[in-house]
Order: structure tokens, then C-alpha cells, then sequence
């Protein structure tokens, strides 16, 4: 049931309605009234105690089947500095699911922190997921310096390697990032026909795809021609519907690798993991409501600015770019948009639960 974008005199309206859906949802039978404590510890980050309420135990509904063929596999990074993105983003699939007992999450993550899987129990009791090690020694070495140090880090490439990374029974995935709120029901993405396609996802074809690629990419007639026969649109590998079978099958990821061993060489694009993937895919996808990715809520990757939504309805907000919405509130900087993901938010010490 996705919205749609609001002008500034009903935008407190829909936050209010928002906030009234996260305080009661339809399906609870639990409460958030236990708070959960859990000591994170990484090898790359200080120690530090996050506190967070419980989540609500969704149910489903009578019209739900039960039978594996119903079952949604989503897959996320998993990482200690995108925790509550991730725990949001959970939040928001689970809350306006119908079905919230038929899906699956599948968490990829560089380290098996006990610690981490014991904080996504404790906040989501009834939750099914099952979290999988991404060996950072698939891309090392093949990993370029981009804009943005946070899109070189090795999980932003764990996408690419699904297929290997996967049980060979979870034929399709909904690959999503940590930045992410659902405000529908994730099984009308899920229910998309690939048909032929190996991956699926809104497109867009007014962006000016020539600026995700460099001029050595450009005037290299044996490099640009890659994109003959097919017009390549830009999309964004945040949100896609993927055929993880197919993609085996047809050796995509040793193409994408390919790309990364030339961006190594001659550096042919900017942005981490995105380019390789468009380079292989583009104009060749099957293409999404674009409600499915209001996509850029973080702002440019540079300095992070505020963004306004996009005109027409709304069911997935990404806050991909550099600001993140947790960050900014905390900071007691937030952007507009900012106000639509704090509802989701279960962390205890959040300035925006202390003040409320």
C-alpha cells in the first residue's frame, strides 16, 4: 500500500501517520517495552552498547500459505556501522508485510560476530535469518579507489557474489541495502516476472548515463561498444530482484570481475561497485515501477545534502548517498526526509526517542 508524495502542507500529516503505524501496528502481540543491551565489539571499530527495543512479533494473516513455494529470500550487508539502518529496514519489511512469517533474511557479513547475531535475535524473536561470511580475499586486489571511501569497502561487493555465497535451494533473492525503509508490501516486488531476465529493478532512463563512466571509457571504441545493441539505463544495485540460478548459470560475476580487473588498469569509472554491475547489465534488465527505489535520500556521495522525494508514489525510500538518516538526527542535523525513518528506528538512546 505505498504512498504517495506529499506537498510541505500535508508532510506532517504523513509522518503522523507514520509514527501512529509503528506505534500500533495491526499484527503486534508483543510490545516494545524490553530493552535489549548487547556489547559490539569489531575488529575495525571501537567497543560500544547499542540499546534496543524489542520489535513486535508480526503475524500472518489468514489468507497467507505456508508452503516453501510462498517463502521471500531477502539479503542485506550486515555491518557494525549500519546496524540500525539494518534493524530499520527489517522493521519496515516485517510491519507492512502481509505475510511477515514467509520471509527470510539472509544477512552477509566479513566477520561472525556472536554478537551481532544475538542482537537480532533479541530484537526480532520470531525473525528467520541465517547469517553468511563474505571472505573480503574475493576482491582483494581487484577493488578500486573511488570517491567515497565507504563504497570501497569490500561488503559493498558481496552482491556480486550471491551466487557462490547462497545455498543452492534459494533460487531468487531481493537484494537490498542497510539504507533502506519498505512502506509496502515487499511481496509485490517479490511477485515481478524476470521472465528471460536474470535481475530486475526500476530503471532509469532520463539520467545521464555517459557521467557513471570516464572518457578513457568513452573514447575507447573497443571498451564503449560493450554497450552496443542494447540502450543502457542506469539503475541502482541497492534494490534488485535477482535469479540467483540464472546468474550462476551465466557466469555473471566472473563478467563483472572482468570490469574491475580494467577499472584497475585504466580507470574507467568513479562509484565502487555500481559501474562494473551496469557495465554487464544495463539494457539488458527487466525494468520496476520506479516506487520501488526513491532512491538518493542521502544526497550526492560528495557532501551529503538534503533531497527532496520524487514526484509520484512511494513504496521502498533509500537513503543511498552519503548522509545517512540515523546520522543526521543524531547530530540534530536532519534533512526532511530524515522525520520518515525515525519511526523505524529501535535504537533506545536515540535523541529523537529522548525527545518525544
Amino acid at each position: 500500500m505505498g504512498f504517495r508524495r506529499c506537498n510541505s502542507s500535508c508532510f506532517s500529516l504523513l509522518l503522523g501517520l507514520l509514527s501512529l503505524l509503528i506505534l500500533q501496528p495491526l499484527t503486534t502481540t508483543t510490545s516494545f517495552s524490553n530493552g535489549i543491551r548487547v556489547n559490539l565489539v569489531s575488529k575495525h571499530c571501537t567497543s560500544d552498547i547499542l540499546s534496543l527495543r524489542e520489535a513486535p512479533a508480526f503475524r500472518n494473516g489468514n489468507e497467507c500459505n505456508s508452503s516453501e513455494k510462498d517463502d521471500i529470500h531477502i539479503v542485506m550487508p550486515l555491518d557494525v556501522n549500519y546496524i540500525r539502518g539494518t534493524v530499520a529496514a527489517i522493521l519496515s519489511i516485517l510491519q507492512h508485510s502481509t505475510c511477515p512469517e514467509n520471509v527470510s533474511f539472509h544477512f552477509l557479513s566479513l566477520h561472525l560476530e556472536p554478537q551481532i547475531s544475538s542482537l537480532i535475535k533479541s530484537t526480532f524473536p520470531y525473525l528467520t535469518f541465517r547469517i553468511y561470511r563474505f571472505d573480503s580475499n574475493l576482491v582483494r586486489g581487484k577493488i578500486s579507489k573511488s570517491i567515497r571511501q565507504a563504497l570501497d569497502q569490500p561488503l559493498n561487493y558481496a552482491r556480486i557474489y550471491l551466487c557462490d555465497i547462497l545455498p543452492r535451494d534459494v533460487e531468487r533473492v531481493i537484494y537490498l541495502d542497510s539504507d533502506i525503509i519498505v512502506v509496502d508490501d515487499i511481496a509485490k516486488l517479490w511477485g515481478v516476472e524476470l521472465g528471460d531476465k536474470v535481475l530486475a529493478a526500476p530503471e532509469y532512463c532520463h539520467a545521464n548515463f555517459t557521467t557513471y563512466f570516464t572518457d578513457t571509457f568513452w573514447y575507447d571504441v573497443n571498451l564503449s561498444r560493450k554497450f552496443e545493441g542494447r540502450r543502457p539505463c542506469y539503475f541502482n544495485t541497492g534494490v534488485m530482484v535477482v535469479d540467483v540460478d540464472k546468474w550462476r548459470k551465466g557466469g555473471y560475476t566472473q563478467k563483472v570481475e572482468e570490469w574491475m580487473v580494467i577499472q584497475k588498469q585504466r580507470k574507467i569509472y568513479h562509484l565502487g561497485s555500481l559501474p562494473p554491475i551496469l557495465l554487464v547489465f544495463a539494457g539488458t534488465i527487466k525494468a520496476v515501477d520506479h516506487r520501488w527505489n526513491q532512491h538518493g535520500l542521502g544526497g550526492d556521495n560528495i557532501e551529503g545534502k538534503c533531497r527532496s522525494l520524487h514526484p509520484g508514489p512511494i513504496s521502498l525510500l533509500h537513503w543511498s548517498g552519503k548522509g545517512k538518516p540515523w546520522l543526521r538526527l543524531d547530530s540534530r542535523k536532519p534533512c526532511t526526509v530524515d522525520y520518515l525513518w525515525a519511526p523505524y528506528d529501535l535504537y533506545r538512546l536515540s535523541r529523537v526517542a529522548l525527545e518525544e
